[in-house]
């Protein structure tokens, strides 16, 4: 199926423009509201965040290599614990932390953005482009023009928008730059992922990835709640070595057994 530009990236977007008109209404409603409403909200925030985030590492289960025979099954918590654990190294010793919220810096300078612009730039980037509907949905557009899971996030997104903007500012917004190159940038390299992935919404690999980005989600949702600080960002590079440790752990199984 050839489709065009507009086709396959129609869900991003929609997405970028949802995150942007909630930013502005966050903004609008933050010089109104006291600031022990503005935390009420962010704390609703968090708690939803929370939610998702438990609900999504629920696919971990899903996501165990098994040999060729079926008679060895390696369960998805230990890839997941795994990738985790060597991604949060990988993503110190590349100071992914520092890099993006050295961006975020970067952009409050450009724009003049005060209070907690970067810290509402790392938040917004991380909760928007972390999680299935992200992956699956850009997947889907890119692959057949269906935009419907897309429509779905960001929805989802703008109303989070709004609620982060009136807390943390306009570094909300410039989240949708992460989306639009993210985002866009599965939807259009899908028809080169599809060859790999034919089934991604059943596929383990994207289970593993999707119950991986739901433990980094509920550690976002402990820091918007400000319950610890989780160096979110440090923990990446989990969301590509939780596939490829599928895929060498099958391989070596079925080497093994």
């Amino acid at each position: 199926m050839d489709l065009s530009f507009w086709a396959k990236t129609s869900g991003t977007w929609l997405n970028v423009a949802t995150v942007l008109v909630g930013t502005l209404l966050g903004l609008l409603l933050r010089g109104r509201l006291p600031e022990r409403m503005q935390r009420i909200i962010l704390q609703a925030v968090g708690l939803v965040t929370l939610f998702i985030g438990v609900s999504l590492a629920g696919n971990l289960g899903s996501g165990g290599a098994t040999s060729s025979n079926g008679a060895v099954t390696i369960d998805g918590v230990v890839i997941g614990l795994i990738a985790l654990v060597v991604g949060g190294l990988l993503g110190e010793w590349w100071k992914i932390e520092a890099g993006l919220n050295g961006l975020g810096d970067w952009l409050k300078a450009r724009v003049r953005g005060g209070g907690r612009f970067t810290e509402g730039f790392v938040a917004a980037s991380l909760l928007f482009c972390i999680g299935p509907m992200t992956l699956i949905g850009s997947l889907n557009n890119g692959m057949l023009g269906q935009d419907n899971l897309l429509v779905i996030k960001s929805t989802l997104d703008g109303l989070s928008a709004i609620a982060l903007a009136s807390s943390f500012g306009i570094g909300v917004g410039f989240s949708a730059l992460v989306i639009a190159l993210y985002q866009g940038g599965i939807a259009l390299g899908a028809a080169t992922l599809a060859q790999v992935l034919p089934d991604p919404a059943t596929n383990p690999s994207i289970l593993l990835i999707t119950g991986v980005g739901g433990l980094m989600i509920l550690g976002l949702g402990i820091n918007l709640l400000e319950l610890q600080k989780i160096r979110v960002a440090s923990l990446l590079p989990a969301l590509l070595l939780a596939p490829l440790l599928h895929w060498l752990t099958v391989l070596i199984l079925n080497w093994v057994v």
